[in-house]
């Protein structure tokens, strides 16, 4: 119910908001009504989700102590280093750029595509913002409400004004040909790929593209004869596209900022205290991320405790507990596998199967 009274609050707002942005709906096209009620139940369906998915434990645990440690006076010292290497990880997508130059590329063009084509493409929609025509053949730039200021229309300036959508179309088109040649030809993800989930958002994106380019040129070169029919069909992708969004793959494009707040737990966790491997007692991991892993785990209901209590060699972590109970804290307080670094459970691992070898051969086969 939570998650179902934020959405519609999340969709109350955005409709304050075009109504105040277009001055009582007065600048409100209402030939773009489709767009906006679109736009609307995706906002209430991302906000529903989004809340849905940070009451889980995992996610809202993590998403706590990132505000939690956003907030902290002694962290406010790191962050002169710490938001650049955020902000450019999330944006230039570092991430990928390790993986390979080609799909950095891809990623790169259709990210800044759909988010370009976003921020002008919902402004319009809205009636935020709008342009006119002064007698002296000057546009005007208005912003909810207010006149910016004035350019001519056949200026360099203009001309990118004017067609801005066109070059993040062009932007977005580029990427989606890369998107596609890979997803038909690397055998790799043709294996593991699924149709619904990577091969339908593609192609409603490149249908927005094409149908969106097509308006241009029809307006363009053909005088508009075909423009109701094609902004028809525009304005069905669109709006299926939107729909979408909640529940498809687009969806990670909302959830990616919150790894701005894993990246500070993590940074922010070298110099706290660590834990210590219950086997050979290297230090290994910050001890609040193991505390919180073992807590989260306890939650849904994955015991892996080894029923002995933690030794003097481990180190527990201080911090102030992200929601926990009494009881919680009492088992995370045991040993558990979780306490143990990599390589210590490879080799038990490897020693529990030698151990399984008997007289009669190996035990499990």
């Amino acid at each position: 119910m939570l998650s179902i009274g934020a959405g519609v609050v999340a969709a109350l707002i955005l409709v304050a908001l075009i109504a105040l942005g277009s001055r009582g709906f007065h600048w409100f096209d209402a030939a773009l009504i489709g767009y906006a009620v679109a736009t609307i139940f995706a906002t209430a369906a991302v906000t529903y989700k989004y809340t849905f998915w940070l009451a889980r434990p995992p996610t809202g645990r993590y998403w706590r102590r990132s505000w939690q440690l956003f907030l902290s006076y002694s962290n406010f010292r790191r962050y002169t280093a710490l938001i650049p290497a955020a902000i450019g990880d999330l944006f230039a997508q570092t991430f990928i750029r390790k993986r390979g130059l080609y799909r950095w590329i891809t990623h790169q063009c259709i990210f800044w595509g759909v988010l370009l084509s976003c921020l002008i493409t919902f402004p319009l929609t809205f009636g935020w913002l709008r342009f006119t025509q002064s007698p002296t053949g000057l546009y005007r730039i208005w912003f909810f409400g207010f006149g910016l200021f004035d350019f001519p229309s056949h200026s360099l300036f203009g001309f990118t004004v004017i067609h801005a959508l066109d070059f993040t179309a062009a932007l977005l088109f580029i990427g989606l040909v890369l998107a596609f040649h890979r997803r038909f030809h690397d055998l790799a993800v043709i294996t593991i790929q699924r149709f619904r989930f990577d091969i339908v958002p593609l192609a409603l994106l490149m249908a927005i593209v094409v149908t969106g380019l097509a308006l241009t040129a029809d307006s363009t070169w053909l005088g508009g004869a075909y423009y109701w029919y094609i902004s028809l069909t525009h304005e069905t992708v669109v709006v299926l596209w939107l729909i979408s969004l909640p529940f498809g793959k687009f969806f990670h494009l909302i959830e990616r900022p919150a790894t701005v707040g894993i990246e500070l737990y993590w940074r922010t966790g070298e110099s706290t205290a660590q834990q210590r491997c219950a086997r050979c007692g290297e230090e290994f991991a910050p001890a609040r991320f193991i505390q919180d892993l073992k807590r989260t785990l306890n939650e849904v209901g994955e015991n892996y405790s080894l029923n002995k209590p933690l030794s003097a060699t481990n180190t527990v972590s201080d911090e102030p507990v992200v929601k926990s109970t009494p009881e919680q804290e009492q088992a995370i307080n045991m040993l558990w596998w979780q306490d143990i670094c990599p390589s210590c459970k490879r080799v038990m691992r490897a020693q529990a199967n030698l151990a399984a070898l008997g007289r009669e051969g190996n035990q499990f086969l």
